[in-house]
């Protein structure tokens, strides 16, 4: 299954629906429970890697975008931050983050922003706990950037895309085991 999503994503990267699909992912990965944009974002660097510099700040965008709708829901609809936190299943995610944000600050969103751990806990949290928005945006940008980008550099390399052919299972297999780490140490930190 996953090998044939990447193959379709790697379709689409030809595609004039690249674009929009990357940033809407982008969005919605921020705001609701959704699949990370990375998981369109390597594969299109690795189809078009001439394009990969775009691909990471569409991305990027997209990302701080959907961040600052997740901030707004938090900050004006507090309920339904809170909602969308219990469906996900992270009810207790923003007593962590306020404890988290005592104890480290900024640090907070510049850590979570980079991880695996999904990025509306950051974003509907900080507009709930009403944290500083030119802050959180400034920090979302250099977070969801270096992440984008860093990877799209990585991926950009001649041989990126023949090594991950040919290791697909077993770098697919790492990052669910990575994923699934990054739960289990939220669960025991209290985050959710």
């Amino acid at each position: 299954m996953l090998r044939a999503l990447y193959e379709y994503i790697l379709r689409l990267a030809a595609t004039p629906y690249a674009l929009p699909a990357l940033a809407g992912v982008a969005m919605i990965e921020a705001t609701f429970p959704f699949a990370p944009p990375d998981l369109m974002l390597a594969p299109m660097v690795l189809a078009r890697r001439e394009r990969a510099w775009l691909y990471a700040g569409v991305c990027t965008a997209g990302s701080v975008t959907g961040g600052m709708i997740g901030y707004a829901i938090g900050f004006f609809l507090a309920a339904l931050g809170m909602q969308i936190l219990a469906l996900s299943g992270h009810a207790t995610a923003l007593t962590a983050f306020h404890a988290w944000f005592a104890q480290w600050g900024l640090a907070v969103i510049l850590i979570k922003g980079l991880t695996p751990v999904p990025y509306m806990l950051v974003t509907l949290a900080s507009g709930i706990a009403r944290f500083s928005f030119p802050v959180f945006v400034g920090a979302s940008i250099v977070t969801r950037g270096g992440r984008f980008f860093l990877e799209a550099a990585l991926l950009q390399h001649p041989r990126a895309k023949a090594v991950i052919d040919r290791h697909f299972y077993w770098l697919a297999g790492a990052g669910v085991v990575l994923i699934v780490g990054a739960f289990v140490l939220l669960k025991l930190l209290g985050g959710g």
